[in-house]
């Protein structure tokens, strides 16, 4: 186990080269110029030229690179152009509220995902088997943003139960910030436990078929016990490779959910970032997102080994 984590981690450094890569050259083949967004409209030829040369913008694209990827060896993600400060501080800063946010909702979609995949088997060809596929057709149809909307509407201004947007640290209030995440994690998550559901449907299908499972039941074996205990851990190998992809679907989605509940996660500053044309910010945002993402592959393949004896190496 140790050999293969050790390996996985080094696989994950040519990924994540390639990402930042592709991100440098992306960023700075774009047309339009920061330097006008700094100066104002005000600013002259004179003021933009001193500008590009401060922030080095007057360099070839290849040295850029170069002073680029020789900061990031060190742990430098640069400064931003706009905030004043570095990039690295601005992302962790706004990291956790993304990762709760991407978190929550991941547990949401799979627990309710689940739920409706494992009720849909055990009950195949039923009326409770296709109402369950079809909320999760309607979940994997509805987009985020409307739904998140609607959620607004319904639950913050018409109900009032709950915070039409912005955050609250849980440091600050454990209660608050449980409140300010309702909403936008259950938007999350419910356009996304579909997958779920319907992988967990058919895994479930195609194991409780199996001839052991039908020497269970004829052992007299509870039903809750051979659908749980023999049914539910040998269809968990589909399942985790549908969860392990939603959690990267998940991040992504992330960057419209702050954005229309005002949440201060690193897809709304992504997104400001792209606005203000503040290309560090861009860059160490996506590369750290790329972190997680590979991060959380690894955490997949460690479930494999757990639910699957035959992935297990004690070397």
């Amino acid at each position: 186990m140790i050999r293969f984590l050790v390996y996985r981690l080094l696989s994950a450094i040519p990924v994540l080269f390639v990402v930042s890569l592709v991100t440098f050259l992306i960023m700075w083949l774009v047309p339009g110029d920061i330097s006008a967004e700094i100066g104002g409209v005000d600013a002259t030829p004179e003021d933009l030229a001193a500008i590009r040369e401060r922030l080095g913008l007057d360099r070839p694209l290849l040295e850029r690179a170069l002073n680029w990827y020789a900061a990031l060896l060190q742990g430098d993600l640069g400064q931003s152009y706009t905030l004043n400060r570095s990039v690295l501080g601005a992302v962790l800063e706004r990291l956790p509220v993304t990762l709760s946010l991407a978190g929550i909702a991941l547990v949401l979609a799979t627990a309710m995902g689940m739920l409706l995949g494992i009720l849909a088997a055990v009950r195949h060809n039923t009326l409770l088997d296709q109402g369950a596929m079809v909320t999760a057709l309607v979940g994997l149809s509805i987009p985020d943003f409307w739904f998140g909307i609607v959620m607004i509407i319904l639950f913050g201004v018409w109900l009032g139960w709950l915070p039409t947007g912005g955050f609250v640290a849980f440091s600050e209030s454990p209660v608050d910030w449980a409140r300010s995440m309702t909403l936008p994690a259950f938007t999350l998550a419910i356009t996304q436990m579909g997958v779920i559901a319907r992988m967990t449907r058919s895994a479930m299908l195609d194991v409780l078929s199996q001839d052991y499972i039908r020497t269970a039941r004829a052992k007299g074996m509870r039903a809750r016990a051979v659908i749980f205990r023999h049914g539910l851990r040998n269809a968990m190998i589909p399942i985790i490779t549908v969860v392990g992809v939603l959690s990267g679907v998940l991040l992504s989605g992330a960057v419209v959910i702050e954005t229309v509940f005002s949440l201060p996660g690193v897809g709304r500053l992504i997104i400001g970032a792209i606005q203000r044309r503040d290309f560090p910010i861009i860059q160490g945002g996506l590369l750290i997102t790329a972190c997680v993402f590979v991060f959380v592959n690894i955490l997949v393949d460690i479930a494999y080994a757990w639910f699957d004896p035959r992935g297990r190496d004690d070397s």
